[in-house]
């Protein structure tokens, strides 16, 4: 008997969450859309890993952004195989800098972190929307990938923050407007131990603001890509009486923590 696999779009998924999120849900039995923007060589080897994991792969390069992009990417999926059963909203940026000096932040680095991490997030869902809502009463669903930002008003920029409080609540507007058929949540990760802090961040940096963060957690510990991904999964696919949640995956850094300032490496 053939077992057809359920299908989902994890946008920015060449690296780090975006890839471990990919993955998993290819261990878990879904083929799986990987998009990226820039990271080519990257995404390929998320594709690649996806495969060996017994899924069907498929590489689409979009920005978010880009609205056109949005329904192309998704248009795609259902071309591919039938169906759209999960939406992971994980493409995002960011601009380290600015939160001890609000002098530098330009409106260009604002409506290019709200166009991605935003607007580009509503774009995916509006377009996924139709096919997601086919699956049946709770059959669809969407992981929007936030942030502690968002809720405690602390992360790499004033921008950051403030869009990734807007997922939160347009994450809660989803919940409640999209059921029964989909689900709707959100997993807010704290520190992350990937590329993308240390890029922006500078290693010095990164290493300085990852102790203090590890000290001031009651778990004492940092966010792995492979723990957000787990918590993604189990919201797509397992909690199926979940809907409208903002999980916080912070070590418990909410409960009072003393977070880290973070701030990258030179002026």
């Amino acid at each position: 008997m053939t077992i057809s696999r359920k299908a989902a779009i994890v946008t920015g998924s060449a690296t780090g969450v975006g890839a471990a999120t990919a993955l998993a849900l290819a261990k878990g039995g879904y083929d799986v859309l990987v998009n990226y923007s820039k990271s080519a060589a990257e995404a390929r080897e998320t594709e690649a890993a996806c495969r060996a994991a017994g899924a069907d792969a498929l590489l689409v390069q979009a920005d978010i952004a880009d609205d056109a992009g949005c329904r192309a990417m998704v248009a795609q999926a259902v071309a591919r195989w039938g169906r759209l059963d999960v939406l992971v909203n994980n493409a995002g940026v960011t601009s380290f800098g600015g939160t001890g000096n609000w002098d530098v932040l330009d409106a260009a680095t604002f409506e290019r972190i709200f166009a991605v991490n935003v607007r580009g997030t509503f774009q995916m869902v509006r377009a996924a929307v139709p096919h997601l809502k086919a699956r049946g009463a709770g059959g669809g669903s969407i992981v929007n990938v936030s942030s502690i930002a968002g809720a405690l008003g602390i992360g790499s920029s004033v921008p950051y923050i403030a869009s990734k409080g807007a997922v939160n609540s347009l994450t809660l507007y989803l919940a409640r407007t999209l059921a029964p058929e989909v689900r709707v949540n959100a997993v807010c990760p704290g520190l992350i131990t990937t590329r993308w802090f240390t890029a922006g961040l500078g290693e010095q940096a990164y290493e300085n603001i990852k102790s203090q963060y590890e000290a001031g957690a009651p778990l004492q510990r940092a966010c792995g890509a492979e723990d957000v991904a787990e918590a993604v999964l189990w919201l797509a696919d397992g909690a199926s009486t979940v809907t409208g949640e903002l999980l916080l995956l912070d070590s418990g850094m909410h409960l009072g923590g003393r977070p880290p300032a973070i701030r990258p490496t030179g002026p």
